[in-house]
């Protein structure tokens, strides 16, 4: 397999990414999908040609959105589903180019009560958008580094996370996900929900990341928006000539850890 760090650039593409007051729509594999939760950054045409990843739910082809199949766009949306045998997990809807909404990704990492009410997902997932390669993640998943790592060595340009940050976490929001970012030399696009009624208030800050997790767009805390950033194969290519890490990385920390007295 191609190491992440030599893989060819792929074409320029523009993220949009929009923060949305929060809901709890339920979603079915075998019924239509309502996506009035915060949704992540709509991206360029998917190609509709390929066959259902495994893994992923399809949905009938009655399940449509018409606005995304319009607009000719890739959408991932966030949303609670429940899969025909029974699980409900926290999930990553892709929306594609015709419109066709699948369950693409489960999150892994749940948090707190989510354990309660929520099974987590098996495996991690990658989307295909031309050729740029998407790593997908939602709110918890992108605290842990080697939940990002792991998109990066499946070969990741990006990093797409919606997410459900509540007011006074600004401070972890804002660094997780530009470490994720620098961490693996990534485009890193974070949604995030906004509103809502203490204590579940969300603190919105959606923002796009550069691969040396620098700001190239940032919302406010308040107030609803759509975000638009130019991801430039170009930037990605150099970041990864600069700073190595994914090239340079051992691939095991060696024995054990000495242990000694100061």
């Amino acid at each position: 397999m191609t190491s992440p760090a030599t893989r060819s650039p792929p074409p320029t593409w523009s993220a949009k990414l929009a923060s949305w007051a929060p809901g709890w729509p339920s979603y079915r594999s075998c019924s239509s999908a309502r996506t009035t939760r915060r949704p992540s950054p709509p991206t360029r045409p998917a190609r509709t040609s390929r066959p259902t990843r495994p893994g992923w739910s399809r949905i009938p082809g009655s399940t449509r959105c018409a606005p995304r199949r319009e607009a000719g766009v890739t959408a991932l949306v966030g949303a609670a589903a429940r899969h025909p045998d029974g699980r409900r997990t926290i999930a990553a809807l892709v929306i594609d180019r015709a419109g066709v909404a699948r369950v693409g990704y489960d999150k892994q990492q749940l948090w707190g009560d989510e354990r309660e009410l929520f099974s987590a997902g098996g495996r991690g997932a990658t989307l295909l958008v031309d050729d740029w390669r998407l790593g997908l993640g939602i709110c918890y998943d992108g605290c842990f580094p080697e939940h990002g790592r792991a998109a990066a060595l499946d070969g990741a340009h990006g990093y797409l996370c919606p997410s459900g940050y509540l007011t006074g976490s600004e401070h972890r929001r804002d660094l997780y996900y530009a470490a994720r970012a620098l961490d693996n030399t990534m485009f890193v696009v974070f949604s995030n929900a906004v509103g809502g009624v203490d204590p579940w208030r969300f603190n919105g800050g959606a923002a796009i990341y550069d691969p040396q997790g620098r700001v190239l767009t940032r919302g406010a805390d308040d107030g609803t928006a759509v975000l638009v950033a130019t991801l430039d194969p170009d930037v990605l290519a150099a970041t990864r000539a600069a700073h190595s890490m994914l090239a340079d990385r051992l691939p095991d920390q060696g024995g054990p850890r000495l242990s000694m007295s100061g």
